[in-house]
């Protein structure tokens, strides 16, 4: 049975979350009221998963994260306010070591939590096949500065999906990309509404690309990037003069997620006609698969990354099993390698 390490300084909380996993079938070995209190009993309890709070008093779940990847690595899965603060600390945090986050509705304390039993189970659940090992490889490997030329083909256009792990690997790519290449770039991450305009703002500010939140019916060109809106799919709806129009829409959930890749790699295989390359990361499950098909059926390129490097190698073997993927990368050359299927004597 899945041990599990309930984190949380609300004495409610600990025991709705408890009681929840328990009933999905899942063992709580151990409760915490701060960070200290959950080192100490991930070290005491070896669990299989830890479910964080953010903002705790003595020590705050970032801090935990980090003293807990530099101890005992395990997969911590962080419960995160639905508020700005709360969205630039879960980042943080992602930033730690930490493998996934589940926004807390309603807030701090909330008996909403219970009608998100299914989701808090299947979120715990992925969150143990995670590995916690590759975190390190993706935040501690040098990274070398690309090389930057002009030899680039003209309005070329990339997107990029991932999931359970992907933040930091999407920053990763987006920050390794010269903006020489003059990409229009459409990131899908599996992220709730309220986090993916957080997550747009750190991209901006970590990569030469100007990093926007995707809107019904904007245009972006050369040297722009959007981040698909959480909870609305984003298709490529029209292509014409190098800018690509985009639209929003809430139909039904693909994979159980939305936004789903397949929906914008699809769409973008559809209307687009210029150079056009897929990357799938880290994740859960089979979305993107169908997507990176797509694009290799329109004459496009495809990346995926490797499993050593993946926290959740899904999403990117689903792919790789189609015979679609032409390049199989690890996170740090993952830049490098759509910047090969881009150049002018390529």
């Amino acid at each position: 049975m899945t041990k599990a390490v309930v984190v949380d300084d609300s004495h409610f909380m600990r025991t709705v979350i408890s009681d929840i996993l328990e009933e999905g079938g899942i063992d709580v070995v151990a409760q915490a009221g701060d960070g200290e209190e959950g080192v100490e009993a991930v070290t005491a309890h070896d669990p299989d998963v830890v479910t964080m709070d953010v903002e705790m008093p003595r020590m705050d779940g970032i801090e935990a994260v980090e003293e807990i990847m530099d101890r005992n690595p395990v997969p911590i899965l962080m419960l995160s306010a639905h508020t700005e603060d709360g969205a630039d600390a879960t980042f943080e945090a992602l930033e730690k070591g930490a493998v996934d986050f589940l926004a807390k509705p309603g807030g701090e304390v909330s008996t909403e939590i219970s009608a998100h039993g299914d989701a808090l189970v299947e979120k715990v659940t992925s969150a143990t096949r995670a590995d916690p090992e590759s975190v390190d490889d993706v935040n501690t490997r040098s990274s070398s500065t690309l090389e930057t030329d002009h030899g680039y083909v003209e309005n070329p256009t990339l997107v990029v999906g991932a999931s359970t792990g992907g933040p930091r690997v999407v920053e990763r790519v987006l920050s390794s990309l010269p903006l020489e290449a003059n990409l229009r770039v459409l990131v899908v991450q599996h992220m709730p509404d309220g986090f993916t305009g957080r997550f747009a703002e750190r991209l901006d500010r970590r990569s030469e690309y100007d990093v926007r939140e995707a809107e019904d019916g904007m245009r972006i060109g050369g040297g722009e990037a959007v981040v698909a809106k959480g909870d609305y799919h984003m298709e490529v709806a029209g292509y014409g003069n190098g800018r690509l129009r985009l639209r929003l829409q809430q139909d039904e959930a693909l994979h159980g997620v939305r936004p789903a890749i397949d929906v914008t790699m699809e769409t973008a295989a559809e209307k687009i006609d210029g150079p056009l390359t897929g990357v799938v990361l880290t994740g859960m499950g089979s979305d993107g698969a169908a997507g990176i098909e797509a694009i290799k059926r329109a004459g496009g390129a495809t990346v995926a990354q490797d499993e050593e490097t993946c926290s959740v190698f899904g999403i990117p073997a689903r792919a790789i099993e189609t015979g679609c993927v032409d390049s199989v990368r690890p996170a740090d050359e993952v830049g490098k390698a759509v910047l090969d299927t881009i150049r002018d004597n390529g």
